[in-house]
């Protein structure tokens, strides 16, 4: 903290003189240096309330205003001028002079009354509370309350206990102790002000005013924070004690955040004696996602261990059907299947394999004689272009605020990459310019300074009416003294989405917010891994040109072709070898030549790349289920049969080979990515009370990958066509877009949040819809060209523009179209 802190002051702290920056909060300050003082309502991510009275200290200051300076006797001891009465240290802030005492018989009788008066009416459910053995209030009752109470049992406040407050987070009402940091968070760090308190006194209650219930986003980051066990998570609830459990970082697997988190796991006898997932918690990376992670994050972990939909052996395709075969018949008859396809060979490969995954499956193609390697699924294009001039090396969205910028077009962030949502919001909230570019309104909105509204026909130019039409936002852009653009792919082709995509950098590079840290180009790219896609060579541009023009052999590895192309199923039967790479059973069709068993994420160790380009390492966590590999080995194996060398004994080796052989990964060996340093705030440590039970990172920090402009090489505006979707007459543009919960079948395991994901609906727009004669809540038919109609009910709203219906992906069994396309709405 002192590092990054060129002003300094001189604070006193029980006769003690500390240099530390200026303008800081005193707990933070004294918790930096060693000096923990106790707290139950201040958090260090959000404002100060004062409101539990646990930080109570002595407080004066040695300072002299007017000669401006600290007053020393001849002996150099400050002449410290003390208040009458102790001060909350938490609504205080660091200045010159200032001297506190945390250790005096006042102080220490102070703390001990503020934790009695909390338990005069808690209750004495300790052992079989869930936050027993890592709750802030037991630690500090041992601490610094009283060895006994005065309190008759009789007299306790006695209020419901199992209250849900949505389908995902229980409270306890007898546990809570005011504190207000849920209801906090929510309103402050969120902007989903969906608590609040009820009642008063003694029977002050939390609850939710929202309906459904607790309805956010991010509601499990309150049970982290709460400092008692009032609020718990329906996943966890009775499930282990925190004694039992071992924590394995990793990295979440679902978007291009890359949220740094723990699991936490225990050998479980439901789970045959092995390693298993009891929750997922954030853990501290305060350049990726500080210590949040989203309820998708906490609650998706469930397809790594789901018996019912993994794949768990290997198949070989006899007919029309799959059959079960061991290791070694599937992998001598992919070699054999390879080997007769001369060099017609080529792979698409998802957007979260790992980055060993993706160098295996490159080194198998192109030692195959292959060469053509496709991204899934093909979306978002500019990927290129985010490595050279994306975010600077050292980029921190938490940094910006007063006098810098942000621009999101094409992009619903809060559906797509909900952390990166959360973090703008927060630089809106610290005087950050946020502009927000869409056809259509969504929740980025209501974080933004100024929003701006164009056709999806005109998505590709939104740069052009940015400049041409709001002039005044566009040289606010411009002239912050930093800027980072956000730049997704709504509402356009492929092709289309490369053109915006380079505006943007044309954008950038002209206003000169290129090369350096908290400047540049983001893209919500989708899974883990799509920047990791890049630096291997998949491009989404590859793919279509495999589905124009079908090789003898395709390697389909953790992309799930035919739940996400209307299309797939028809190009896929030209193909004829399809080997499948696969996590479900489902996902391969039954004319495939082989389903291959592979682990996810938290089975094996690996590494993504994250949308900042930050290389980060995950490990094995989880026990594998049934005979599934890594992807890596599986594909090592394969190269080994057609005599492309041996394959490698681990993960961290075929990342040292990456490092070596990969310009992009140059210092990016496991035991580069998995150096630490201390964070500030300092949370996770022992003294859960100040920063909640956000873990500490024992894992690795990752290593960011420069751009092209990091390393002073050039970069020039260029120009890259691709026009928006014509429209027939008599159609409508079928637009589809991302729900953070769906159905996929990665998310379709997680049953506690099957309340929350909608079924298949379209929005309409209310003139169409009286075009079509369609009413709000009919069901209709979206059709796109020959593929199979999508059944959806209609929600004739302002959410969708004249001559477009805004289609949701993956809510129905029938795929939706890949990118924005021309079609029909009917009523069923």
């Amino acid at each position: 903290m002192v590092a990054n802190m060129t002003q300094t002051v001189t604070i006193f702290i029980d006769d003690k003189e500390y240099q530390v920056p200026a303008g800081q909060n005193l707990v933070d300050v004294a918790k930096w240096i060693g000096n923990d003082i106790p707290v139950f309502c201040y958090h260090p991510k959000m404002a100060p309330v004062g409101m539990c009275r646990m930080c109570l200290v002595e407080m004066g200051s040695a300072f002299d205003p007017k000669e401006k300076k600290i007053v020393r006797d001849d002996a150099g001891t400050p002449q410290i001028k003390w208040q009458p009465k102790m001060q909350t240290a938490c609504t205080n802030k660091v200045s010159e002079g200032l001297a506190i005492r945390t250790n005096t018989d006042a102080v220490v009788a102070a703390r001990k009354n503020v934790v009695e008066f909390i338990l005069t009416s808690h209750p004495l459910d300790c052992p079989i509370c869930d936050k027993g053995g890592e709750c802030p209030l037991q630690n500090l009752t041992m601490a610094h309350g009283p060895g006994g109470s005065r309190m008759v049992f009789s007299d306790k406040q006695h209020l419901d206990k199992h209250v849900p407050l949505g389908d995902l987070i229980f409270l306890d009402e007898e546990r809570c102790i005011q504190c207000a940091r849920c209801v906090r968070y929510q309103a402050e760090v969120v902007g989903d002000d969906v608590l609040a308190f009820h009642e008063r006194g003694r029977r002050l209650q939390i609850i939710t005013n929202s309906n459904p219930g607790f309805d956010t986003y991010f509601s499990g980051n309150t049970t982290d924070i709460c400092p008692v066990g009032a609020l718990t998570t329906a996943d966890f609830r009775f499930g282990a004690r925190p004694w039992e459990l071992s924590e394995v970082p990793s990295i979440c697997p679902f978007d291009a955040a890359g949220s740094n988190i723990s699991l936490s796991t225990r050998l479980d006898r439901d789970f045959g004696g092995k390693a298993m997932i009891k929750r997922v918690m954030p853990r501290q990376n305060e350049y990726v996602n500080e210590i949040w992670i989203s309820d998708k994050t906490r609650f998706g972990h469930h397809f790594t261990r789901d018996t019912e939909t993994r794949l768990l052996e290997p198949l070989a395709g006899k007919g029309d059907s799959l059959s079960q075969v061991s290791w070694n018949e599937a992998l001598q008859l992919v070699a054999d299947r390879i080997k007769t396809a001369g060099d017609d060979v080529a792979a698409i490969a998802g957007s979260s394999l790992s980055n060993e995954d993706l160098y295996a499956l490159r080194q198998l193609v192109q030692g195959s004689g292959g060469k053509r390697l496709g991204a899934w699924p093909p979306t978002h294009a500019g990927a290129d272009l985010v490595a050279q001039v994306g975010v600077g090396v050292g980029t921190n969205l938490s940094k910006l605020g007063k006098g810098d910028a942000v621009l999101v077009v094409a992009s619903d962030l809060e559906e797509e990459v909900p952390i990166w949502r959360l973090r703008i919001k927060q630089a809106h909230d610290r005087g950050a310019y946020v502009v927000v570019m869409n056809a259509r309104p969504t929740r980025m909105d209501d974080f933004a300074t100024e929003s701006i509204r164009y056709d999806y026909a005109e998505a590709a130019n939104a740069f052009s009416i940015l400049r041409e039409k709001y002039g005044d936002y566009a040289k606010k852009l411009t002239e912050a003294a930093n800027l980072i653009v956000v730049a997704g792919a709504e509402g356009l082709t492929l092709e289309a989405s490369g053109a915006l995509m380079q505006s943007a950098v044309n954008f950038l590079i002209e206003s000169g917010h290129v090369g350096k840290a908290n400047n540049g180009l983001l893209s919500p790219l989708p899974g883990a891994n799509g920047m990791g896609q890049h630096y291997f060579g998949f491009t989404p541009e590859v793919t279509q040109d495999i589905i124009n023009n079908p090789p003898k052999v395709l390697i389909v590895a953790q992309a799930d072709l035919l739940l996400d192309d209307p299309t797939a199923k028809v190009w896929l039967s030209k193909v004829k070898n399809v080997i499948y790479l696969s996590l479900f059973k489902d996902e391969a069709p039954q004319w495939a030549t082989a389903a291959l068993p592979i682990q996810s994420f938290a089975e094996r160790d690996g590494s993504f790349v994250n949308g900042e380009r930050r290389v980060q390492r995950f490990y094995t966590g989880q026990g594998p289920l049934g005979e599934a590999l890594p992807a890596w080995q599986i594909l090592g194996r394969v190269g080994e049969k057609l005599g492309q060398g041996k394959v490698k004994l681990s993960a961290a080796s075929v990342m040292q080979e990456i490092a070596k052989s990969i310009p992009a990964f140059a210092g990016c060996t496991y035991a580069d990515i998995s150096k630490v340093e201390r964070q500030f705030p300092d949370v996770g440590g022992h003294d859960l009370y100040y920063g909640g039970t956000a873990y500490q990172n024992k894992g690795g920090l990752g290593v960011q990958i420069p751009t092209t402009a990091d390393k002073g090489e050039s970069v020039t505006p260029a120009a890259r066509g691709g026009a928006g979707a014509g429209l027939p007459a008599g159609q409508v543009m079928v637009v589809p877009v991302t729900r953070l919960y769906n159905r996929e079948r990665v998310f379709r395991p997680a049953e506690l949040v099957h309340p929350r994901v909608p079924d298949s609906f379209v929005e309409i727009n209310s003139a169409d819809a009286k075009t079509m004669g369609i009413n709000n809540g009919d069901t209709v038919h979206i059709t796109v060209g020959e593929a199979q109609p999508v059944v959806a009910r209609a929600h004739v709203n302002g959410g969708a523009p004249k001559g477009t219906v805004v289609l949701p992906r993956h809510l129905s069994d029938v795929p939706v179209p890949l990118t924005i396309s021309a079609g029909s709405v009917t009523k069923a």
